[in-house]
């Protein structure tokens, strides 16, 4: 049975939300692009990509919600920096598969280096120990949606 949701839970997603949205995170978002040298669409793209899975474009374009006939110009970015690969899907030639290089896991881990990076206002605002709380209560929630 779903639980309702409380005027707690709201304010708290509402807090998060707000931290997510804002102007520092945005930018952060841009400068992780930077560091990987690729645009915004490219990165999300990136991002949902992993070491030996074969995304079909039509996978790629549901994941960001967009046409697929937008996908190619953001795979195209992707290869040519070879960042990824595409190939023939090897059940079905018509369908195009894409997989991340070595190349693309490194750029990858220089834009999560980025993003991952906790902002000074956090690391001001918290005590120690209240860091670790936070923590593990984020932790915890996202465990609860996998």
């Amino acid at each position: 049975m779903a639980r309702r949701t409380t005027s707690a839970a709201r304010e708290a997603w509402e807090c998060v939300a707000e931290l997510w949205l804002g102007d520092e995170n945005h930018d952060r978002f841009h400068d992780a692009c930077e560091a990987a040298d690729i645009s915004p669409p490219q990165l999300k793209a990136l991002l949902s990509m992993h070491t030996g899975d074969a995304l079909p474009m039509r996978a790629i374009a549901e994941m960001l919600r967009c046409d697929a006939s937008w996908v190619t110009g953001i795979v195209d970015g992707l290869e040519e920096r070879g960042y990824v690969e595409r190939q023939a899907h090897p059940k079905d030639r018509r369908v195009k598969v894409v997989t991340i290089t070595a190349l693309g896991e490194k750029a990858k881990a220089k834009a999560m280096e980025r993003l991952t990076e906790p902002p000074a206002s956090l690391v001001r605002a918290l005590t120690e120990n209240e860091l670790r709380t936070l923590r593990d209560l984020m932790r915890k929630v996202r465990n609860a949606q996998s």
